[in-house]
């Protein structure tokens, strides 16, 4: 469903590696149908167009649905109707899972169906299937992550370039990195979706993304990014989530930060991904990776095909319960050095740790209100 970017990357891998798949599988998995509102003329995949769901509701033959739509309209009511007609569905979309996550894994639960995501977080990095059964016996203590590569790669040009932050987007928009209105990746919204479903996974309860404290890069200087240098730093966008003293999550927040040159994440740089983690048994991990693109994310993609084809009559698990509130988790107690630019030329200064009650506390003692503020990692 939906023959965009990913869609035809999926569409192609299941041709380009139709031998491979199948012998993984354990059977052939071939293509049936491709629903689209528009017209492909002179596509190799034509005849497979239809605009009918019911076509492919009604269908016994067809077992699994792959949903590449995007969104939360038609991708919802999409998705209801295929696992309500018994067919194990795979997605890309971080937005649908991070708002109706617990309800569809319920829903496909409930009918000994498959509802798989790898695809949503991270593009081709297999993130999802290691938190969920490789990290399983851990308890999680920390999950941070670059998770949107249209803003890693404008902070890169800003480093390397030295160039604003307005010219990095724009090169990122003529280089197809960045969409035409990019304000889901530069408000941090995008990565707001995936620390959720991180988050969810790795605590066991449903996030949703009201929940987080969200601030993007837009205020991001020349200034700040010469005074990171200076200081043996980078500026990142970070996803961050923290368990609380129950397992399930008590801080989750996006916001752009100092990161220290020898924390692994500073050497994460361009339109590349990487998930750093911290669980008590295995101590610290990282997943790194291309995070968008359309073989990349179809790579994901086929692997939940397969998975889903070798457990049709299983259900493979991965998923998390219902939220408990939708209180918002915020940072409020979290204690970390702050980077504070005291004005607009770039006169800065790194604090000691501390929460941002006491940082605010800190700055009513300046002569000026600071004209920004980021936490150090």
């Amino acid at each position: 469903m939906g023959f965009g970017v990913v869609g035809a990357g999926v569409v192609g891998l299941l041709e380009q590696n139709a031998g491979r798949i199948a012998e993984k599988a354990g059977q052939a998995v071939t293509l049936k149908y491709i629903l689209d509102i528009r017209e492909f003329p002179g596509s190799p995949y034509a005849g497979f167009v239809v605009r009918d769901f019911a076509l492919i509701e009604n269908d016994p033959e067809v077992q699994v649905v792959v949903e590449c739509i995007g969104g939360v309209g038609a991708a919802l009511t999409l998705t209801r109707r295929a696992l309500l007609a018994g067919k194990h569905v795979v997605t890309t979309n971080k937005e649908l899972v991070a708002e109706h996550g617990a309800e569809l894994q319920s829903l496909a639960e409930a009918r000994n169906l498959n509802y798989l995501f790898e695809g949503s977080v991270g593009g081709g990095i297999p993130v999802l299937r290691p938190l969920a059964q490789c990290l399983t016996a851990n308890h999680i203590r920390e999950i941070t992550g670059i998770l949107n590569g249209t803003t890693n790669y404008v902070l890169t040009r800003m480093v390397r370039a030295g160039v604003s932050f307005e010219e990095a987007l724009a090169e990122a928009q003529s280089l197809g990195y960045a969409e035409a209105d990019p304000s889901d990746d530069i408000q941090g919204k995008d990565t707001c979706r995936k620390i959720c479903i991180l988050a969810s996974l790795a605590f066991g309860r449903h996030v949703y993304p009201e929940q987080v404290a969200t601030e993007g890069i837009a205020g991001v200087t020349r200034e700040d990014v010469g005074f990171a240098h200076a200081r043996g730093c980078q500026i990142k966008l970070l996803g961050r989530a923290l368990p609380g003293p129950d397992g399930g999550p008590a801080c989750l927040y996006v916001a752009p930060h100092f990161v220290r040159d020898e924390h692994p994440l500073a050497g994460v740089h361009d339109v590349f991904n990487g998930i750093w983690m911290e669980g008590d048994a295995i101590g610290e991990v990282m997943f790194y990776g291309r995070g968008a693109g359309a073989l990349p994310t179809a790579s994901a993609v086929v692997a939940d095909i397969i998975d889903s084809v070798k457990h049709m009559g299983a259900r493979k698990w991965v998923g998390w319960r219902p939220a408990d509130s939708r209180e918002p988790l915020t940072d409020e107690n979290l204690r970390t050095a702050w980077y504070v630019r005291l004005d607009e030329t770039g006169g800065g200064a790194v604090t000691e740790p501390m929460t941002r009650a006491e940082r605010t506390a800190w700055e009513a003692t300046l002569p000026h209100p600071p004209a920004c503020c980021m936490r150090v990692l």
